[in-house]
């Protein structure tokens, strides 16, 4: 009798420890699948994002169905996770969206306007920095092959580029407005800097790098001349004070 209750005693102990374990598993299976849930939506936001901020950017189609791409293998990942119908109409409305972007063989716009505002000047840039970090991850997990990430990342390169010179030149011709010649000639000297530093150069770096040496060269004929006609003034002046000092005095 007492060997069966010690038996019974055991076997209510293992199958408590089992129960536990298993409780213990969904709860992490749980955890796991709310922490996947909450990276692909993560990811879902980021790109619709980009999307909208790329909108009025010169973009190819070709990376716009990149981006939707993105967002596909993301929402069918959430519903493998939780299905519902929502998902699934994403999932539908997506894929088509990708077709059509993908399906686009028309040039990239070669056209480039900064905008007006500072603030969407600076979601401009950080949309192109953004793009350049979304294909670099989407080319390492093997979605886009390594041709394709290359044209698409010089592309984007170029863009970057083109958005720092022309803010800085924005500047810099807003300084000169200004008469501030000192800060204008730092703007230009950057914009200077940024173009030289591409290799190789292209039709865009290679004008615009023309025109902002013109600015500096008469910026610093400028800024001689305004140290000229301070040094000749300063001169002057003392020599007021000389002539004054060494004057004959006054007989009164």
């Amino acid at each position: 009798m007492y060997v069966i209750i010690i038996i019974l005693i055991v076997v209510l102990l293992i199958a408590a420890i089992f129960i536990n374990a298993m409780q213990q598993h969904r709860q992490k299976q749980e955890a796991e699948r709310r922490a996947e849930l909450a990276k692909q939506r993560t990811i879902v936001d980021e790109t619709e994002n980009v999307i909208a901020a790329s909108v009025n950017m010169p973009v190819s189609s070709r990376l716009m169905g990149i981006l939707h791409n993105r967002i596909l293998n993301s929402l069918k990942t959430m519903n493998e996770l939780a299905s519902t119908a929502e998902l699934k109409q994403r999932i539908s409305s997506t894929e088509q969206a990708a077709a059509t972007a993908l399906s686009d063989n028309s040039p990239v716009s070669t056209e480039f306007a900064l905008p007006d505002n500072d603030k969407v000047i600076i979601q401009y840039i950080q949309a192109v920095k953004k793009l350049r970090v979304i294909i670099r991850a989407e080319h390492s997990k093997g979605q886009i092959d390594s041709k394709v990430f290359l044209d698409e990342d010089k592309h984007l390169e170029k863009l970057q580029l083109k958005v720092n010179v022309e803010t800085l030149v924005k500047r810099g011709k807003a300084a000169l407005q200004t008469n501030m010649l000192g800060s204008a000639r730092q703007y230009f000297e950057k914009a200077k800097a940024a173009l030289e530093n591409q290799t190789p150069q292209d039709e865009y770096s290679s004008s615009r790098l023309a025109t902002i040496k013109e600015w500096l060269y008469e910026i610093q004929s400028n800024l001689k001349s305004v140290n000229e006609k301070d040094r000749a003034k300063k001169q002057a002046e003392e020599r007021d004070e000389l002539d004054e000092l060494f004057a004959p005095k006054k007989k009164w």
